[in-house]
């Protein structure tokens, strides 16, 4: 599906919908060759992950081979914080997850009252994050941190394409994302105006 043919969703929000999407490039441990071998076997045997899925990973499994696992966190804490987000993501879900590209879409039916804070933990696969509103494209390897609403339409796609296509995620590649994910309450004060969103009753925005 391109852009052209993607239809957002019409939930009332009660609240603007964001075009930013803030990004950084911290510096990350690599994951250890046993761990990302483990992450094969779960994409292809278990989730048996096609081209454009995006699914869930064992995050405590992996909190217990890879110790290191912490610094990457702490990096991404420390930008959160930066932003003057502070302690936000440690007070937010966090989820780890896999894509082999992802199809054009928002999340605006499931979380609307949301911001993703993702940070990218496999090697460089010449994939980009593509939001279709603005063009935007972010170039996702080991460390590429970004936050966005969850309403924007992104898409992961191959660099180098103008859209997500199947046929760019042949079985035979290695195209497949890692990444943490955190789930951020839109209505945080910093946060939004970070973002931009205005709300319809400003009481939203009030903690």
């Amino acid at each position: 599906m391109n852009a052209a043919g993607f239809r957002p969703h019409q939930a009332k929000l009660g609240r603007t919908v964001s075009h930013v999407a803030l990004h950084e490039q911290l510096t990350v441990p690599a994951v250890p060759r046993r761990l990302q071998q483990d992450w094969q076997q779960e994409v292809t045997r278990h989730l048996q992950l096609q081209a454009g899925d995006v699914e869930e990973l064992p995050l405590a499994r992996a909190r217990a081979r890879w110790p290191d696992l912490r610094q990457c966190i702490r990096a991404a804490v420390d930008w959160t914080n930066s932003l003057r987000l502070d302690h936000l993501l440690t007070q937010s879900d966090m989820a780890l997850m896999a894509c082999r590209g992802a199809v054009l879409h928002d999340d605006a039916e499931q979380y609307s009252n949301c911001a993703f804070c993702n940070l990218f933990l496999s090697e460089d696969r010449g994939l980009d994050l593509h939001f279709a509103s603005t063009g935007q494209r972010i170039a996702l390897q080991r460390g590429t941190v970004v936050i966005f609403d969850t309403c924007q339409a992104h898409e992961v796609m191959v660099r180098g394409s103008d859209h997500f296509s199947v046929s760019d995620f042949p079985d035979a590649l290695d195209l497949t994302q890692v990444f943490l994910t955190w789930e951020l309450p839109i209505d945080h004060v910093q946060l939004a105006q970070l973002l931009g969103i205005q709300f319809e009753r400003p009481s939203m925005a009030a903690r």
